[in-house]
Parts: structure tokens; C-alpha cells; sequence
């Protein structure tokens, strides 16, 4: 082989690097690269998969909790609205298969900014929430009428509660 002092193309600088494969076709780094990496992931994935089936928990049940707190002078009527609308609300999402169950827990603050009551929804599993205003709303209407009543509804009950938050969580079931 004569050198005529010139590099072939695939050691030129500046440009992206080529290599050959036996079957003359060229695949950049990048496409390389990009192989690799994919290879890399599903590798994890499938690791993930089987660590999975050794886990000391399974998963269970999904909590929706709900932090309120009464205005002073006005539990005991926010109590009544729970034994009575809310209470027959819920019974009727848990005979429709909704939900699984739902409670309410009170509580001493300790602070003013404390709730002092909880409610509490039980769904099946995540999958339950999805699409959940769609299978709640008939319920919904049914019992407390159109969308604008049950807005004038809530904006009434705001005065004798302030919602401080909500948040979900999961049950992990020991094996």
C-alpha cells in the first residue's frame, strides 16, 4: 500500500467518525452509541422485573386522606352534614363498587393550623382513580343535583370548614 500522505476519511479530524463492518455498510458512533444504550435499559428493565418479585410487600389498597379544619362553633354542624349527605354520598359510591370503604377520624390539634378532623377514602388500587368523575358524577347528580348545586353546596359547607390539603397513599402489605 502507497502513502500519499493524505488520511483515509474515517481518521479525519473535525468530521464524525465512520466504521466499516465486514459487509461494507457504515454505522456512525452515534447509532452505536444509541444501540448500546438501548441494550443498557432493557437490561435494567428486565433486572427491575425480577427484583420485583422479590419484594417483602405487595401492594395494597390506595388512601385518600383528607385534612380539614373546622371553624370554631361549627364542628358539630359539620358533623351533621357528614351523617347526612356526605354519609349517603360515600354509601352509595361503595355500593356501586367506587369505592372500598371511607371513615372519618377527629383529632386535637395542635396547633391553630392543625386539622382536627380527617376523611378518609378507600379505593381498591390506583387503577380505581382513573376515570373516577366520570363513574362518581351520576352519583353525584343523582343525589345533590346539577353541577351549579353542588358548587352552591360546597361553597356553604366552606363556611363551617377549610380543606388544608388532601393526600394519597398506599397500602404495602407485608408477605
Amino acid at each position: 500500500m502507497r502513502r500519499t500522505g493524505h488520511q483515509p476519511r474515517n481518521n479525519q479530524r473535525g468530521t464524525a467518525r465512520a466504521f466499516v463492518n465486514p459487509g461494507g455498510i457504515q454505522m456512525s458512533l452515534k447509532i452505536r452509541a444509541l444501540g448500546a444504550l438501548a441494550g443498557l435499559m432493557l437490561s435494567f428493565l428486565a433486572v427491575g422485573v425480577a427484583g420485583s418479585a422479590d419484594r417483602p410487600y405487595s401492594e395494597g389498597a390506595v388512601s385518600e386522606i383528607s385534612s380539614i379544619r373546622t371553624e370554631p362553633g361549627r364542628f358539630d354542624d359539620y358533623l351533621a352534614w357528614l351523617a347526612g349527605p356526605y354519609k349517603q354520598m360515600m354509601e352509595a359510591q361503595k355500593s356501586a363498587g367506587i369505592i372500598v370503604d371511607y371513615a372519618v377520624y377527629s383529632t386535637a390539634p395542635s396547633s391553630p393550623h392543625d386539622p382536627d378532623l380527617y376523611l378518609v377514602t378507600v379505593y381498591k388500587n390506583m387503577a380505581a382513580l382513573d376515570d373516577l368523575a366520570a363513574k362518581s358524577d351520576p352519583i353525584m347528580e343523582k343525589l345533590q343535583g346539577s353541577m351549579a348545586e353542588q358548587n352552591k353546596a360546597y361553597i356553604e359547607r366552606g363556611k363551617m370548614r377549610t380543606v388544608l390539603g388532601s393526600q394519597l397513599i398506599r397500602e404495602a402489605v407485608l408477605k
